[in-house]
């Protein structure tokens, strides 16, 4: 345990903390804690974890510009949902794409867990992106990803860091049925499939 990884926990349980409450200063917040964890995983020998972290700094921004100015009328864009044939191939493309980051790291790298690794940054990346979009069904991906996560950060004796998934992992159980209740009556389909 280190500071930087103390200091990464902090602003991680504080951005999922603003994202529940759709506070968009959850943005910024989150940026702070990807950069440090790209150091920390880096350290660590988890490299699609290093790659999906890089690529949250790209969907942080993104993010923070699309619940800044996605809405109408200059307004935060409301919570909505994904059709079932969405959903469907979202999950397709996570499994997908874990197979082959999973079988390419095992292959080319030393990564310690290669396809649990690989799960967790190619779902996190299905989440991240339905979270920027604002999609009810990114807490349900994320649940996931937490589990995963919780046993990859202790294999690699990351104690802190399995607790912050584990703090996560609750917190978007409460995430999920927060933004539920946001939902728009009626429920406006996402356009993000």
């Amino acid at each position: 345990m280190s500071v930087i990884e103390i200091v990464a926990v902090c602003f991680g349980v504080a951005c999922v903390w603003l994202t529940i409450r759709q506070n968009i200063w959850c943005w910024p917040t989150g940026l702070v804690q990807v950069v440090l964890f790209i150091w920390i995983f880096y350290q660590a020998k988890l490299y699609s974890d290093v790659m999906l972290h890089v690529v949250y700094v790209v969907l942080g921004f993104y993010g923070w510009w699309y619940w800044l100015h996605g809405g109408r009328e200059a307004k935060q864009p409301p919570v909505t949902r994904l059709p079932s044939k969405h959903l469907v191939l979202w999950i397709m493309l996570g499994a997908a794409g874990t197979a082959a980051l999973g079988g390419a790291m095992a292959r080319y790298t030393d990564a310690a867990l290669p396809y649990w690794d690989a799960a967790t940054t190619v779902l996190s990346l299905v989440a991240q992106y339905l979270l920027a979009r604002k999609v009810l069904e990114n807490w349900e991906f994320w649940i996931v990803v937490d589990v995963i996560a919780v046993g990859v950060y202790l294999t690699k004796e990351l104690y802190l860091t399995s607790g912050l998934y584990a703090v996560f992992l609750i917190l978007a159980v409460i995430g999920l049925i927060t933004w539920m209740r946001n939902l728009s009556k009626p429920a406006v389909e996402a356009a993000a499939g």
